[in-house]
């Protein structure tokens, strides 16, 4: 088979079911018809002579054939869209778009003022949605171009994205200003484990870092509250005796009693993520200048 004699288009079709795993997320994806997939699919497997996907009840599973070619499918297109993108200027101030993020709602409290004060300057047309999208999903969202950016901690598989660090933070132990302990220089690791604790987590169940850290020296904390946002959880250590580990970054907005912890706990990376087919788009570079230069005022 000759190249010249491959609709190029087939492979934007074969790229969108790899990723969706599904005939009708696909059509919505490439803005057709599940019919016009469904064909495209046929022409495809008679061209290269193969089934390429077999249907099962967990979606359109890749045949040998399919899993082989399709990391150089995906590096043709994500070039021939670096390329195009290359073709096309950016002016932020006549610019009308929509920049959609992913971030949980601490980076929203950092990141989302200020990124709307330099919008509103530079570039008032370009609209802001943020939501949080699932770490397992993020890749996807950014490759079905439905995200323009999230914000997480590294993704060192997620070979199709792009990755930069964009915050570094530690972690402080929080009490309000009046608390029993909050006249003493520092805390002990005895007197850490006999406070109370907040725990911030978007899971039902299961351990954060500082539980693992702890039940690495033999050590557990007793949980009284947790939930499942950082911005409240601030908030509830104002009013009571809980104590609540925390970054800085964000436990240096609310006028509370702030520790360092007594024992090693990494610090958080939050990367700034982005798909490899946008990184030579000039809206997206403007964009990451303005998201990287925004953390560091």
């Amino acid at each position: 088979m000759q190249l010249q004699q491959m609709d190029m288009n087939l492979f934007l079709v074969l790229e969108a079911i790899y990723s969706e795993r599904n005939l009708t997320r696909a059509a919505q994806r490439l803005h057709i018809t599940q019919p016009a997939v469904s064909n495209a699919l046929a022409r495809l497997r008679r061209t290269l002579d193969d089934p390429l996907f077999t249907r099962t009840p967990s979606g359109m599973q890749p045949t040998p054939l399919t899993e082989r070619i399709m990391p150089k499918v995906q590096q043709g297109l994500a070039l021939l869209g670096g390329s195009l993108n290359e073709q096309r200027q950016f002016d932020p101030a006549a610019a009308r778009k929509t920049l959609r993020l992913s971030m949980n709602d601490m980076a929203e409290t950092l990141l989302l003022p200020r990124l709307l004060e330099r919008l509103q300057q530079l570039a008032p047309g370009i609209r802001v949605e943020s939501y949080y999208v699932p770490r397992d999903q993020l890749a996807k969202e950014l490759a079905a171009n439905t995200l323009d950016f999230g914000l997480d901690i590294p993704l060192p598989t997620a070979t199709q994205l792009k990755q930069q660090r964009l915050i570094r933070d530690r972690y402080l132990c929080m009490l309000r200003a009046d608390h029993p302990l909050a006249k003493q220089d520092s805390l002990t690791l005895e007197q850490y484990l006999q406070l109370e604790h907040i725990h911030v987590s978007s899971r039902r169940s299961g351990p954060g870092l500082v539980d693992i850290a702890l039940n690495k020296l033999g050590r557990q904390r007793e949980i009284k509250l947790r939930v499942q946002h950082y911005r409240v959880a601030p908030l509830v250590v104002l009013r009571s005796d809980l104590a609540l580990t925390v970054p800085a970054s964000l436990a240096d907005q609310f006028p509370a009693r702030r520790f360092e912890l007594p024992f090693q706990i990494p610090q958080i990376d939050w990367h700034l993520l982005w798909h490899k087919s946008q990184h030579d788009d000039p809206a997206n570079r403007w964009l990451r200048a303005q998201l990287m230069d925004l953390v560091h005022l």
